[in-house]
């Protein structure tokens, strides 16, 4: 393996995880109240930042248990996993 694979073999490991995190981190936030920088930006680096932790934590868990990576059973885990933490997290934001 060359030096510089490594880095994209990791990359292309965590993009499924921070691509989810991405998408349900508006819908956490809420569109209204979406700001990438100011006051309001606090909320939205901290909710991408929780959410994309957790999904990164799948995916490894889900390469050290199943051996490899790319089984639908991680990927399935992965929405099911950050999609639950988001939406607890919406409902203790006090949003419908």
């Amino acid at each position: 393996m060359y030096a510089f694979t490594l880095p994209l073999h990791l990359v292309y490991l965590l993009l499924p995880a921070w691509g989810v995190a991405l998408l349900l981190t508006p819908w956490v936030v809420g569109w209204r109240e979406l700001a990438l920088w100011g006051v309001r930006a606090a909320a939205f680096w901290r909710t991408l930042l929780g959410l994309g932790v957790v999904g990164s934590l799948v995916l490894l868990g889900g390469l050290l248990w199943g051996g490899r990576d790319g089984r639908m059973l991680t990927y399935a885990l992965l929405v099911a996993t950050v999609g639950a933490l988001a939406g607890w997290w919406r409902a203790r934001r006090g949003r419908p």
